[in-house]
């Protein structure tokens, strides 16, 4: 359940959809704290081999209705939780010039359109293995698409890669920025560039004068490691900024939220709730972004039909769609992750 973040803009203001917000300053600095959100993924995981169809969207739907079922469903992320970003997977068989991604655009227009951030992120798929990509020309081909169509709407961001874990830091940073090398015309802070390995350290591509500018990407996980203290997990997060935290995104990150644990309670000695707390309190000591793993879809390896770490069931049917909130108690550390 991993997953990166893309922007892209041009320098000189182009055409866009109507009510599309003009694009920044290629010179603007990046500042992390404004994007405060959820991950929206497919059930199962965003890696596959076909057309990545978050949960709740049929590949059978039109643009017209994935855009009405996106924009019901952000209006219950917004209400739910006051939350202003999204980040969605993108793969090859699901970006502009494709099927499925000309239906699948109606849940980028829904999103920035309402005022949300889109985050756009890449997940392997058959251009991709083991955390490295394999076809170099249909990586590009995607990226240029993708570019050509949202690079006027400064709402979406791009995230090259998620989880490049099949690269060393220093063939990854080399990736990057041959990347905005190839899309000269892109805002830098309209680029979100992935930590090394499973996006867990952003202190080397900090340090690289290349991605000045650019955001970064970093997931962090309970079940990556043994159990810790509240305090130790203080530590291991602030290990892996360093002094990056206010251009860090922390795109992925989660708990199981279907069991009842209560992540309020800061004396508490569960593992998970420890965890949560530290991660919140990190992001919002640092003024870092906050984007939650995952509100709907995600894996079903603990459960049979949905991602116990998802904030939200989502209910109704066609267009008319509701989330019921899994766990109040989360959504107070996400609110307080962003500063709320």
């Amino acid at each position: 359940m991993l997953v990166t973040v893309l922007t892209a803009a041009l320098a000189v203001p182009l055409a866009g959809p109507a009510g599309a917000a003009p694009a920044p300053s290629v010179s603007a600095a990046a500042d992390a704290s404004g994007f405060q959100g959820v991950n929206w993924a497919m059930p199962g995981d965003n890696f596959t081999e076909g057309p990545v169809v978050p949960e709740g969207l049929k590949e059978s739907d039109g643009y017209n209705t994935v855009k009405a079922k996106a924009g019901r469903i952000y209006s219950e992320f917004e209400r739910t939780a006051k939350a202003n970003t999204v980040r969605l997977p993108i793969n090859t068989h699901s970006v502009p010039g494709t099927k499925w991604g000309k239906a699948y655009a109606g849940a980028i227009d829904a999103a920035t359109a309402k005022g949300f951030k889109v985050i756009l992120s890449y997940w392997e798929d058959d251009a991709a293995s083991g955390g490295k990509i394999e076809d170099m020309d249909a990586f590009n081909e995607m990226w240029d698409a993708v570019v050509d169509k949202y690079g006027s709407n400064s709402r979406v961001y791009f995230e090259p890669m998620n989880e490049p874990h099949g690269y060393s830091g220093s063939d990854w940073a080399d990736v990057a920025a041959d990347w905005m090398a190839d899309r000269p015309d892109v805002p830098k802070n309209r680029i979100v560039v992935s930590g090394t390995g499973y996006n867990s350290d952003v202190t080397s591509l900090c340090a690289d004068d290349r991605l000045n500018g650019t955001h970064l990407s970093l997931h962090l996980y309970a079940f990556q490691f043994g159990e810790k203290t509240y305090a130790d997990w203080i530590d291991e997060f602030e290990s892996r900024i360093g002094d990056c935290g206010k251009r860090t995104v922390l795109d992925e990150f989660g708990a199981p939220m279907d069991d009842g644990r209560n992540y309020n309670d800061s004396s508490s000695d569960d593992n998970f709730v420890r965890y949560l707390r530290a991660a919140a309190d990190t992001a919002r000591a640092h003024d870092m972004g906050a984007v939650y793993w995952p509100a709907l879809g995600g894996k079903h390896s603990q459960r049979p039909d949905h991602d116990w770490y998802s904030l939200y069931a989502l209910e109704g049917s066609g267009t008319d769609l509701t989330l019921r909130v899994r766990n109040a108690s989360g959504i107070d550390r996400l609110n307080h992750a962003w500063g709320r």
